[in-house]
């Protein structure tokens, strides 16, 4: 790829100063979210997630024992399962601060594609084992529904669960699930605050204030403010607010009730990406136009987009929890939860095909232009409301012991959307490839008419669990039904693409769409035996499958013959093998892992060549291996690594890479992640990270000329830290140490693609009490 010469360019924005921000913080006495308060009162038996103090004599505690749900019963030294638990202790200290960035630190798990053509992904876009699991993220083990991007500054640690999930969570992508742990009042009195300025004009304050209320309650304030630009990129922001209160009684008692509210504001700038034009691998998507095999490439700053694009979230979330004890051996737990998430959207995206790509003066390219041919627009609001009930018993039969965890789930999912688009023919226009220009005017847009509205009713019942034979043998088993009922109706304006024909109509007005109605039984389950080679170390196999019904992802019904979102189709099913071995050394304060696993999904659509039509025949597969380390190897140092092989491809059907082979697209082969921080005899602690993707290619159409995959890439962060006295310290993270020049994503036609973030830098001052 071509030096880039420039990319720090000023940012213009009508923001909140930090100054401000912290002022108003401040006035809220709230406490750092990178850190659970401090000063014990008193000691607790709560089943909520132990907090971490920070220690300036100690490095952080990377590794995490277990997985905050009940239906794992089971250490994770003993889940036989790929599982990777990411704490706050490691992503604040990298200065994460999406559900996306703490991702980094689970291989091979990403945000690898930009979109459909035009069309840009938003949110949290994640790729993981070859399959989009965007749809599949939940909090505290609820569903969490939208095209958001996730703050984690209310977040106690994310958990990757790889492999089918169904069992766990009802209908899930074939290779797993992601599940953020929310923050809870514990019986400790704290107020801890971190400020952070960083490049691009990056400015962060996050704060968390935990006080005891009498002897067995608590309450608990995260608030989050920033208002940042992104390393790199041209008048992209990304603005946000959140607070999140929690109360919580009977602490330290038989019965536990907590309750919680979270509320986010976004007010972004989104990113359509940058022209691969001049990219290795670009060629003329023109015959005619030979010379542009040879165009420079486009400043990886260049912002294509306008002064109206937004990106408007708001996102509100109130939970009810109930424990109860009513032994040492009986417990039941209870989430009541109601949540909604609205997107006002608008992305001026680009198309660099042979029309959109005007060169007047083929030997001067301050002339070329591209069209900003399609404005994106979204408004959507999701809702869930659900009732989930769990009851963990211990007891023995015989010989056996078992750990049985069993429940049922009612849950009401909803999505309706409304039609924006340009209006009376109106576009932006074109932007100069080389010096686009964002404060334009042309496009007149609002609302067509066109909406629509979607239900999904769900009962679900389980049943987990884990019978222990002697000292040695486990047989972990699990079996879920769930019972679904999705109602779908919509209105479209005719003559555009997949839309009804106008007839006499004019062109754009509003016809019915799609009306339809599904419903099924989904049963999925998942078998593991494990053998304890010693009493730290495991060896197991395991075997589950997973199910994905139309309109299980987007809870949208399409009426195309070539979409698995059609109710005439049968769900998506997937199965995965998994063999693996973990280990805990260094006195249990680091954990080994390793796996073989092999995931195949089936059901997939494929067109018949003769006679047009599609059958549900097509097969995927992908298949690797996939090692990590997280904890201690002394007192001073810590390390959190993974490496990950994935082999996926096309078994049976048609090719979805562009080059044509069975691979399947936003897949790199070979993944690596690392993080390590080490303390220093004098108080210093120094640290850093390396992550290495492999090359990936992009999803085939009918585009020409342009990459055809991205290449492998290296970056390296570093990060210092130093406690000033017991009450400050001050934290340097610098990424991409090296300023490597990447490709971080890249859309399916490949005519656009998100540059890596250059090197930057971001100085975090922490303060507690």
């Amino acid at each position: 790829m071509a030096h880039i010469k420039s990319r720090k360019h000023p940012v213009t924005r009508s923001a909140l100063s930090a100054a401000t921000l912290m002022t108003g913080l401040a006035m809220t006495q709230p406490a750092l979210s990178a850190d659970t308060p401090t000063d014990a009162v008193t000691p607790t038996t709560t089943k909520n997630l132990p907090g971490v103090q920070v220690e300036a004599d100690t490095v952080s505690d990377y590794k995490i024992d277990k997985i905050a749900s009940p239906k794992f019963t089971q250490p994770i030294l003993d889940t036989t399962q790929t599982v990777t638990v990411i704490g706050k202790d490691l992503f604040l200290e990298q200065g994460a601060t999406t559900l996306t960035d703490a991702l980094r630190n689970s291989p091979g798990v990403g945000t690898f594609y930009v979109g459909e053509n035009g069309s840009t992904s938003t949110g949290d876009a994640v790729y993981m084992r070859g399959f989009d699991t965007s749809n599949s993220i939940f909090v505290d083990g609820v569903r969490d529904l939208g095209s958001i991007s996730r703050d984690i500054f209310n977040t106690e640690q994310v958990e990757v669960i790889k492999g089918p999930a169904s069992t766990d969570n009802g209908r899930t992508a074939p290779t797993g699930a992601i599940n953020m742990v929310s923050k809870q009042p514990e019986l400790n009195n704290g107020v801890t605050a971190s400020f952070s300025y960083g490049s691009a004009d990056q400015r962060r304050t996050t704060a968390d204030w935990n006080q005891t209320i009498g002897g067995t309650s608590a309450f608990r304030l995260n608030v989050m403010g920033q208002d940042s630009g992104v390393p790199g990129r041209d008048q992209v922001e990304n603005n946000r607010w959140g607070v999140a209160p929690s109360l919580a009684f009977g602490l330290g008692t038989a019965t536990r009730v907590y309750v919680d509210y979270l509320h986010v504001k976004q007010d972004n700038v989104p990113d359509g990406g940058v022209p691969t034009i001049g990219l290795p691998g670009y060629s003329s998507p023109d015959p005619a136009r030979p010379f542009l095999n040879n165009a420079p490439e486009v400043d990886s700053s260049n912002f294509y987009g306008t002064t109206a694009d937004h990106d408007h979230v708001k996102a509100d979330m109130f939970t009810v929890r109930l424990e109860h004890d009513f032994s040492d051996n009986l417990a039941l737990h209870n989430t009541l939860r109601w949540g909604r998430t609205a997107e006002d959207y608008l992305l001026t995206s680009f198309m660099g095909s042979a029309a959109n790509l005007l060169t007047p003066d083929p030997s001067d390219p301050s002339t070329w232009t591209i069209a900003r041919s399609n404005p994106t627009f979204k408004h959507q609001v999701n809702r869930i409301i659900t009732d989930q009930a769990n009851l963990t018993a211990n007891f023995d039969t015989g010989a056996i012991t078992h750990n049985l965890s069993t429940g049922i789930e009612l849950t009401q999912e909803k999505a309706t959307t409304a039609g924006i688009a340009a209006l009376n023919g109106s576009a932006w226009p074109a932007a100069n490839l080389y010096d686009p220009n964002w404060d334009v005017t042309g496009l007149i847009y609002g609302p067509t008419g066109a909406y629509s509205n979607a239900k999904t009713n769900t009962a679900s019942a389980y049943v987990f669990d884990t019978l222990k034979f002697a000292e040695r043998w486990q047989v972990n088993a699990g079996f879920r039904l769930d019972h679904y009922d999705t109602d779908y109706y919509s209105s479209v304006q005719c003559g555009a693409r997949g839309n009804p024909v106008c007839g006499s109509l004019p062109n754009g007005s509003i016809v019915p769409g799609v009306a339809a109605k599904t419903g099924d039984n989904l049963a999925n389950w998942k078998l593991g035996v494990l053998y304890k080679l010693a009493p730290n170390g495991t060896l197991y196999a395991n075997y589950a499958v997973s199910a994905e019904p139309p309109g299980g992802s987007t809870l949208a019904l399409s009426s195309s013959t070539n979409s698995l979102d059609n109710p005439d189709l049968e769900p998506e099913r997937a199965r995965t093998y998994e063999v693996g071995t973990k280990w805990e050394l260094s006195d249990g304060r680091l954990l080994l892992t390793g796996a073989l696993y092999q995931t195949t999904v089936t059901n997939d659509l494929v067109q018949d060549p003769v006679t047009q039509l599609y059958y549900q025949i097509g097969k995927k597969r992908v298949q690797g291996v996939e090692l990590s380390a997280v904890g201690k190897i002394t007192d001073n140092w810590a390390v959190s690594a993974g490496f990950t092989t994935m082999n996926a491809s096309v078994v049976t059907g048609t090719a979805v890479s562009e080059d044509g082979s069975s691979d399947l697209a936003y897949t790199p082969k070979k993944a690596f992640t690392s993080w390590t921080s080490y303390l220093l005899p004098f108080g210093l602690t120094i640290g850093g990270g390396a992550r290495y993707n492999g090359e990936m290619k992009r999803g085939t159409d009918g585009a020409i000329g342009t990459p055809a995959y991205t290449e492998a890439y290296w970056v390296f962060d570093a990060m210092a830290s130093y406690p000033i006295n017991k009450h400050f310290d001050l934290r340097l993270n610098v990424y991409n140490l090296f300023d490597k020049d990447y490709v971080a994503a890249i859309n399916k036609s490949g005519y656009r693609y998100t540059p890596g973030t250059p090197r930057s830098a971001m100085i975090t001052a922490n303060i507690r009490f």
